[in-house]
């Protein structure tokens, strides 16, 4: 629904279209995203008493994420055909975000990056969590246009896969660890692994023969999820940490305290989504959604109206 929205869907019929889902179930989404701030509703008109759903500030600042993670999807996950041309308005070029440091505007990775706690910093013991063994439906992401973005998040959308991910960040590669910090029923533990290592974000390598034990290390692939990783928590940072990030990332290349930031590969600046125009690769009709060659302006009109 927010990719959508960054398209320049609004009201709840130009949703249900979109995306094909049931009445009941995407009223509970808008609901649930007003609350927590992405969305905000407007009047059609004065005298109107149906709403619109309009990207917030919050919701807009989702959108360097979002590059992130269709960058990814991009270039592991699309098959060599990437569903969309990136053209940024500021330098009128076809463009690859990157995500920067936003010190000396080097691209970022996570071999590139020391980190020491933030004001925000703390431990305390994973909470339990509802044990069971299957994730949501993972094909649910790809419902409507077809979206690099939906087949990262198949990724690392399902909670345990994220919080695993997260953890073989800060070092974590055995299943021993990973049980430890983050309180999971081993049954789920060794299903995600397993899933991962499909999906070709883990290798699986023995550490011990009696008895056979194994560690879990983040592939090429894997290690390129650490830009949508950290962009996510430039915006948790932003806007859900009340001004206490829990980490402070460190560039080794310049050494400088950093945030990540999501640019402009050709002329550097960071990318907001009214600064972008579309050119698609697939022939909308085919998945019943709107023709959208350029959604710029919309955003652009949505921007004015905040």
């Amino acid at each position: 629904m927010i990719r959508e929205a960054f398209f320049g869907a609004r009201r709840f019929e130009g949703f249900r279209a979109a995306l094909g889902i049931p009445r009941a179930t995407l009223t509970d989404r808008l609901a649930r995203l007003t609350r927590q701030g992405i969305f905000r509703q407007v009047r059609y008109s004065k005298s109107s008493s149906r709403v619109e759903y309009r990207l917030t500030e919050a919701g807009l600042e989702l959108y360097p994420s979002f590059m992130a993670m269709m960058q990814f999807g991009d270039r592991w996950l699309a098959g060599g055909r990437p569903p969309l041309r990136l053209i940024h308005v500021l330098c009128g070029k076809e463009c690859y975000p990157t995500v920067a440091c936003s010190a000396c505007h080097q691209r970022v990775s996570a071999t590139g990056v020391t980190y020491r706690n933030g004001p925000g910093a703390g431990y305390r013991a994973a909470r339990p969590m509802h044990r069971a063994r299957r994730s949501s439906d993972s094909t649910q992401y790809l419902r409507g246009r077809p979206s690099s973005v939906s087949r990262t998040l198949q990724i690392i959308g399902d909670r345990w896969s994220f919080l695993i991910i997260r953890e073989a960040f800060f070092g974590a590669r055995r299943f021993e660890r990973l049980q430890s910090e983050l309180n999971i029923a081993s049954n789920i533990l060794a299903d995600r692994l397993g899933r991962l290592v499909g999906q070709g974000v883990f290798e699986r390598r023995k550490y011990q023969d009696q008895p056979e034990r194994f560690e879990y290390r983040l592939t090429t692939m894997g290690m390129d999820l650490y830009g949508a990783l950290v962009t996510m928590m430039t915006w948790g940072d932003r806007w859900l940490s009340r001004g206490r990030p829990p980490l402070i990332l460190t560039h080794r290349d310049c050494g400088k305290d950093f945030v990540p930031t999501v640019e402009c590969d050709r002329c550097h600046q960071p990318i907001k989504a009214q600064d972008m125009q579309y050119r698609l690769n697939y022939a909308p009709a085919d998945f019943g959604v709107p023709e959208l060659s350029d959604r710029s302006k919309a955003i652009r009109e949505r921007q004015n109206r905040l």
